[in-house]
């Protein structure tokens, strides 16, 4: 795993407050996260988030708040490293349900 000094240019960023480019990315993989989850989310906020640049592509794990005090852990990629990468979708890499909002946003 990566060390995360300086000059370490995989490395995941520190975790950083949501911004309307993280909620869009949430809602574009939401009806594969409740799949997944098999859960209908009413609240589906992101709030929190960390990314990891890498050649061709940008990964995130994202914490949402999906109602009262549950939140749940996404792992989404991104394609970076094409012509006209606003055309590939991100895509869900992994889940992790069960969190607080204090639990640390780790890379799972």
């Amino acid at each position: 795993m990566s060390s995360g000094g300086p000059g370490d240019l995989f490395a995941w960023s520190e975790t950083k407050d949501a911004d309307e480019g993280t909620q869009e990315f949430c809602d574009k993989v939401k009806g594969e996260v409740e799949k997944t989850t098999g859960q209908n989310f009413a609240v589906y906020k992101a709030v929190k988030y960390r990314n990891q640049c890498l050649c061709g592509g940008e990964h995130f794990v994202i914490k949402v708040h999906v109602g009262e005090t549950d939140y749940i852990h996404l792992y989404v990629a991104r394609v970076t490293g094409i012509q006209h990468p606003e055309r590939v979708p991100p895509s869900l890499q992994g889940v992790q349900q069960n969190k607080t909002k204090e639990d640390l946003l780790e890379p799972f």
